[in-house]
């Protein structure tokens, strides 16, 4: 990825509240909301799909047309819309879906900004809490109740004084759960069900691994972005970069990571 100058960077941040700003009042207008119903998208499983989903990201989609035409977009709901500058906003409207219809606070707009190589930029929104996390240009922040607070992530670097979060508890494939497993059995305490408010948590430094697989590129590439700008590590089971989504492995520090992956590394297939 290029280096940007000053004047390109703070406009993509600038870019990045405005996607945030607009996704916001859309995904409340109909959370806890009595008539919400969910579309699933697949066939054999339960993957739920709301009129929150589709106009968050449209208007995401409406803000970047406006400010930043060129670019181009991949989204959950609308996929992709080719560009010329080579940039890439990557959009989930609502990370957590399940969680959404259900009521629980730990859902999340993502967005990101980057090109091949990954996100340069990335946001965690929670509209409900009134949380936005940023990452990118140097600046890792929380933005919310409590003011705005610098983000750092944990220092600590052994696995039985850990905290690790994941989804759902099946974790993928069997071997996927297996080498989730394998960790599990080596930590302090493991929590399930936060989706991507997990992931913010690392950022600010609250807890020290989050493990999944399966995800999409929108699941993981603005949790990256912040995690990174806090002092964290994202990569796959094999240790390499994690931009595309699939088997995810985000830690606090380079000590843990080092130590989670080579217990994930025999399941990584």
């Amino acid at each position: 990825m290029k280096n940007f100058p000053d004047a390109e960077a703070a406009s993509l941040k600038s870019c990045a509240i405005a996607l945030a700003e607009a996704a916001r009042p859309r995904t409340l207008e109909h959370f806890r909301s009595a008539g919400l119903s969910a579309e699933n998208k697949l066939k054999d499983s339960f993957d739920p799909v709301t009129v929150a989903d589709r106009a968050a990201e449209k208007a995401m989609r409406d803000v970047l047309a406006e400010l930043r035409p060129d670019d181009a977009i991949f989204g959950e709901e609308f996929g992709r819309k080719e560009g010329t500058s080579g940039l890439t906003w990557v959009l989930d409207p609502i990370d957590g879906t399940r969680s959404y219809i259900s009521g629980t606070p730990t859902w999340g707009v993502l967005i990101a900004v980057g090109g091949e190589n990954g996100p340069v930029l990335g946001i965690i929104d929670q509209p409900y809490i009134g949380e936005r996390f940023f990452g990118g240009f140097g600046e890792a922040f929380c933005d919310g109740p409590l003011g705005v607070r610098a983000l750092k992530t944990s220092d600590i670097s052994d696995l039985s004084e850990a905290t690790l979060f994941t989804t759902f508890p099946e974790v993928g494939t069997e071997a996927e759960r297996q080498g989730f497993e394998a960790v599990r059995d080596q930590v302090q305490l493991t929590r399930y069900g936060t989706d991507c408010y997990a992931y913010a948590l690392v950022a600010a430094g609250q807890v020290e691994l989050v493990i999944e697989a399966g995800l999409n590129a929108y699941d993981v590439q603005g949790p990256i972005a912040v995690i990174e700008a806090a002092g964290g590590v994202v990569t796959n089971w094999q240790g390499g970069p994690a931009h595309e989504g699939g088997q995810i492995l985000a830690a606090a520090n380079a000590d843990i990571h080092a130590k989670a992956l080579a217990l994930l590394k025999p399941f990584a297939g």
